[in-house]
């Protein structure tokens, strides 16, 4: 393909066109033709200085059918019918290598006929015997033959290869040479409709008087316009039309609708194509209703359903009683016109058209090329049609308010029609949707979108409906807008998240290094400060791979086997803040069984869920892994699920253990009051929660809130809670905590003592001890890991708060 026509290039080697098998048709065999014979047409832009075939019809060297053999210095058209040996042959000559307009036509009566440029060149009325021709095979092709004596194949340029099964008249010739090279013309007498088959891209080429193959860029637009109205007019017939007939020549013109859609030569870029095609089928329909054979007293309609749209067409009767009008009638798609917007006093017309698949050809519309406004507010974000398209004419033009919020008006229905991607596009809440009820405006020659005299009323996104004023196509478009942080904000939260993160990885280090020096001091060797070892280990490295992640591109496998750690070790810590509240649950709330039965179920939790669930995402969904944006997991295909749902799962669980301790703290601190006269009830509780509060992660919750920049304050505070959450647990879980304190003190304590050389010296043992049963005097033997005493699983233990 060349712009939109074809290049054939011979000294390649063996290039033809093959259009297709046309068996027992006159297309391959002329003897099929009949009285009314044949048209063919075509553009060839001729690069040979030798004689070659270039057209064949019949086979691919000579048959039944026909040949066309030119260059500069001269050529012959060929007929020839392989039944009876008979031969027509028409000598021509060709202006040279530039485009030129070759049609010839044949019928029994009147022998060949050949123009060029839409001008009778030669012919053969009689024609002659002659032997018999090739292969029979009916294939359509161009090219050469593939006898070794021709040389090579054919080299030049074709386009707009069209054949008539009938003769057209010499007025219906130079009608279509004019219209094909975009010069109007009326016509006083207008010719009969006839089948057409369109072998190439549609109709009309903009004919060219310079000699490069390759067209301009202005040419290649041109190309593909739809002819104006009075050429289309021009081929169909100018007189009443039987009701038969007319329904005939509908759906035959629609079947061409559908063959132009599935045409292979169709370009990819093919909206101004479709547009077009859109505005010939309202010119036509209009046209056919407009001459429906009419009825003096009642309404004339023909409706039907092709593969290109359902259609009704009405003529009414003057004075014709019509309360409402809808199409279509049934479905949850429709258009409708109050019955007071008819005026009905003259014949009225109505064409309605439905169309099925027009509204994909539409892929993406440039904010710029629409009259929207609205719309060129995102110019950087394309529109797309977001529902089938619907079209109603009516003549004399409906009586109609012109003000929306005035009555008459035309209420359009139509159900959104959205791809797989579009649906995502729509269910991200990352993303504004923007609806328009639109339609095609004509009025500059191409059609372009436009809402002026349109408003939609109500809808959700799986449907519209809108109120116009006006009558022409109308569809629904859609405009996806991701909402973006300005920058400032966006420069605002990244230096939050750096310096709270280092703060944290800093905090954390300091926490670890803390518990793993007290360890051997009883109070702190149970399993509350295991937990919360555990969740520091997870949340300083998951931090401190969030900070090196950001030196790394998407899409690349540093950055995939970082999504992959930082997903692993993110579900970690929510883990563990599970443990955390578990364990929590299992001292305060409801106390259960021994501390040494329940740390291989914490263990189990804290890493291995998160393993497995690591696991059945990478093996379901790898490539989601540090692909778009960052080092995560994508937004796009529901992969983040993978960790969204185990945390909200965590986070739901751990709001339940936290208002269920609250209350068992406000009723004892409730029982001191009464006992003791503590006024410090609602203190002492909001001192618990917030000591709380960073290892459930219950801070986590403003992540779900920030779920777009309409909640910028939620994103904030989520931004500075998470980020300093480590710095939160070495706050509350190690600096102010008593029992570290105090530890921390004992083993200065003993530390000193052991550095100035005392030996054999009762040390005065720390409370802990005493209250763990150790003799004073003696040094307490290490124990297990776990703290298995079963003291703790037969009293409430508020020391964990």
């Amino acid at each position: 393909m060349v712009n939109k026509g074809i290049f054939l290039n011979g000294d390649n080697g063996g290039t033809f066109l093959h259009f297709g098998n046309y068996q027992n048709t006159c297309i391959s065999d002329p003897t099929l033709c009949g009285p009314q014979g044949i048209t063919f047409s075509f553009f060839w832009k001729n690069h040979e200085a030798e004689s070659r075939f270039a057209v064949a019809s019949g086979g691919k060297v000579i048959s039944n059918g026909f040949s066309v053999y030119i260059n500069n210095f001269g050529g012959y058209v060929e007929f020839y019918t392989r039944g009876n040996n008979h031969r027509w042959k028409a000598n021509i000559r060709v202006p040279g290598p530039y485009w030129t307009h070759i049609l010839f036509t044949w019928t029994k009566m009147d022998g060949l006929k050949v123009y060029i440029n839409g001008t009778f060149t030669a012919g053969d009325t009689a024609g002659g015997v002659s032997e018999n021709y090739g292969d029979p095979y009916p294939d359509l092709v161009i090219g050469t033959g593939s006898d070794k004596a021709y040389g090579h194949y054919v080299t030049g340029a074709f386009d707009e290869f069209v054949i008539w099964e009938r003769a057209l008249s010499p007025r219906d010739i130079l009608l279509y040479y004019n219209a094909a090279i975009g010069q109007a013309m009326v016509s006083a007498t207008t010719p009969r409709v006839s089948k057409e088959v369109t072998l190439t891209t549609p109709p009309v080429r903009t004919s060219e008087v310079s000699p490069p193959v390759v067209s301009s860029q202005r040419d290649e637009d041109q190309s593909f316009h739809t002819p104006k109205s009075m050429e289309v007019l021009s081929f169909l017939p100018n007189r009443t039309i039987p009701h038969n007939t007319a329904n005939n020549l509908t759906q035959g013109f629609l079947k061409s609708v559908e063959e132009v859609l599935s045409s292979p030569g169709l370009p990819e870029q093919s909206t101004p194509v479709v547009s077009g095609l859109i505005e010939t089928v309202d010119i036509v329909m209009e046209h056919m209703v407009t001459n429906l054979e009419p009825s003096s007293n009642s309404l004339i309609s023909l409706g039907g359903t092709s593969f290109v749209a359902d259609y009704s067409l009405m003529k009414l009767p003057q004075n014709y009683n019509l309360p409402h009008y809808r199409f279509p009638t049934q479905g949850k798609n429709y258009i409708s016109v109050p019955g007071e917007a008819f005026t009905m006093h003259s014949q009225t017309t109505i064409v309605g058209l439905f169309y099925h698949n027009m509204h994909s050809y539409y892929k993406e519309i440039s904010p710029l090329k629409t009259r929207i406004n609205e719309a060129g507010h995102f110019k950087d974000h394309k529109i797309q049609v977001a529902s089938c398209l619907i079209s109603l004419k009516v003549e004399p033009s409906p009586a109609l308010s012109p003000n929306l919020s005035g009555a008459p008006l035309i209420k359009i229905v139509l159900t959104h029609v959205l791809t797989k991607e579009q649906q995502d596009q729509v269910q991200n809440q990352s993303n504004k949707v923007f609806l328009y009820c639109a339609f095609l405006d004509y009025s500059s020659r191409e059609g372009v979108w436009s809402n002026q005299g349109c408003v939609r009323s109500e809808g959700n996104m799986t449907y519209s409906v809108c109120l116009c004023n006006h009558l022409t196509n109308f569809a629904i478009l859609m405009q996806v807008v991701p909402l973006k942080l300005t920058s400032n904000h966006q420069v605002a939260l990244s230096t939050i998240g750096y310096v709270g993160c280092s703060i944290s990885v800093f905090c954390l280090a300091i926490t670890l290094v803390t518990f793993a020096v007290l360890s051997s001091v009883s109070t702190i060797r149970n399993q509350r400060y295991h937990i919360h070892a555990n969740l520091s280990f997870a949340i300083l490295v998951a931090e401190i791979l969030l900070l090196i992640s950001a030196r790394f591109d998407p899409g690349t496998l540093p950055c995939k086997i970082m999504a992959v750690l930082l997903h692993f070790f993110f579900l970690s810590a929510f883990a563990w803040m599970l443990v955390e509240g578990l364990h929590l649950y299992s001292m305060v709330v409801k106390v259960f069984g021994s501390e040494g039965s329940k740390h291989f179920y914490y263990y189990g939790i804290g890493w291995g869920s998160p393993l497995v669930i690591c696991v059945v995402s990478m093996t379901s969904a790898l490539d989601s892994y540090g692909k778009v944006d960052n080092c995560w997991l994508s937004l796009k295909n529901g992969a983040i699920w993978a960790f969204v749902a185990p945390a909200l799962f965590v986070i739901v669980v751990n709001i339940g253990i936290l208002i269920s301790v609250t209350r068992i703290i406000s009723r004892i601190s409730g029982e001191n009051y009464k006992v003791h006269g503590d006024a410090n009830a609602v203190k002492l509780t909001a001192k618990a929660v917030a000591v709380l509060l960073p290892i459930l992660g219950i801070s986590w919750i403003f992540g779900v809130l920030a779920v777009n920049t309409s909640s910028l304050p939620f994103l904030y505070i989520f931004a500075v809670f998470n980020s300093l959450q480590g710095f939160f647990v070495f706050l509350f879980h190690c600096l102010l905590n008593s029992e570290v304190r105090a530890a921390f003190k004992h083993k200065t304590k003993v530390w000193s003592l052991t550095s100035s050389s005392i030996r054999n010296i009762n040390v005065k043992p720390f409370n802990s001890d005493i209250m763990n049963g150790n003799k004073e005097g003696v040094t307490p033997t290490k124990m297990n890991t776990w703290d298995k005493s079963t003291n703790s699983a037969n009293r409430i233990d508020l020391s964990a708060v």
